[in-house]
């Protein structure tokens, strides 16, 4: 039992890893068609990129819930900092996605007059993307805490580098919805993706490179977890095997494969979260307090993690059954409404 308040927090935290992980990779691809949708003004082509995520996006959001929830309920003092430094983009990112799921739901019984509804669901898709974006770049630049209490401004989380991760979080779920309707949808709407996800692919590569340079440079403690040694040579596979990611992506897209250009894109994502993950645990708000110092009484933890761990494989075996129900390609025509 004395090993207890070492473990539990490092099992919440890759709990929460994973729970972060799947939103972002899941409803990144579904907030991506809907930052996709201002450019395929076609009806027909909009019915399909929308059917194509149907089965699929409110299911999504549950590991965004999950995240959340387990953030408040494993690390409450980190809960109740990172909230008030985040308490607008996190209001507006909600409000977002309420406006997304709405509209995705409004958009079919309201035809021929939905044209208010599909402003709604791209503004919603792109709003929540970006504020999502806003919200990494506040936690990677730091939050200013006295006490054990959030210490900083209002509007401290508004600055240029959380400006550029918000950018480069749109950009990148505008790649993930792309290579998407390259795997399950044919035609116009997948030739018109395939050209998107080459323009967007230099883009975000991009964007991922200035982050991971600005990091390292503004924030020595980031610096010396990867450019001392002998960590260096440890940690060099990371941005190596993203590189290497992102030409299979770009090598798939040119050859014409369907699938390949997802998966190679569900790498560089996974591949950028592993990083940001090295550059700063154990710390959970960086850079004054590590998962020790903000987790919950062990006693709190052992109860939540006992129901997480029933309920989890359950939550995973439901998506994973739901994904290959709808499995293959949604066409022209076809849909779930």
């Amino acid at each position: 039992m004395d090993t207890l308040p070492f473990w539990l927090p490092l099992i919440w935290i890759a709990v929460l890893g994973v729970a972060v992980a799947l939103y972002v990779v899941l409803d990144g691809f579904d907030l991506g068609i809907g930052i996709l949708f201002p450019f395929s003004p076609e009806e027909a082509h909009r019915d399909q990129m929308m059917n194509s995520v149907a089965p699929f996006w409110d299911g999504n959001e549950t590991w965004l819930v999950m995240g959340g929830g387990g953030l408040l309920v494993a690390f409450p003092l980190a809960y109740s900092i990172i909230m008030p430094a985040v308490y607008l983009p996190v209001i507006i990112m909600l409000l977002a996605l309420v406006f997304r799921g709405v509209a995705f739901e409004f958009r079919w019984v309201a035809k021929p007059h939905h044209q208010l509804w599909d402003i709604a669901f791209a503004g919603g898709s792109i709003v929540a993307a970006f504020m999502q974006g806003v919200i990494l770049g506040a936690l990677l630049h730091g939050i200013e805490v006295n006490n054990n209490a959030y210490a900083g401004g209002t509007f401290d989380w508004l600055t240029p580098f959380s400006l550029l991760t918000g950018a480069a979080v749109v950009a990148g779920y505008a790649l993930l919805g792309a290579t998407w309707l390259v795997m399950k949808t044919d035609g116009a709407v997948q030739a018109r993706a395939r050209a998107q996800a080459k323009q967007l692919l230099p883009v975000v590569l991009v964007a991922l490179g200035i982050v991971s340079l600005w990091t390292p440079l503004a924030i020595p403690r980031i610096h010396e977890r990867w450019f001392t040694l002998p960590n260096f040579f440890f940690l060099a596979p990371v941005p190596v095997l993203t590189v290497y990611a992102a030409w299979s992506c770009w090598s798939g897209l040119r050859s014409r494969h369907d699938t390949r250009p997802f998966i190679s894109t569900i790498a560089v994502f996974l591949l950028g979260f592993l990083g940001l993950a090295v550059s700063n645990l154990p710390y959970i708000v960086p850079p004054s307090l590590d998962v020790w110092q903000a987790a919950a009484h062990p006693s709190s933890q052992l109860f939540m993690l006992i129901g997480t761990l029933v309920l989890l494989p359950i939550i995973l075996a439901y998506t994973v059954f739901v994904y290959y129900t709808f499995r293959g390609k949604v066409r022209a025509g076809e849909g779930y409404h």
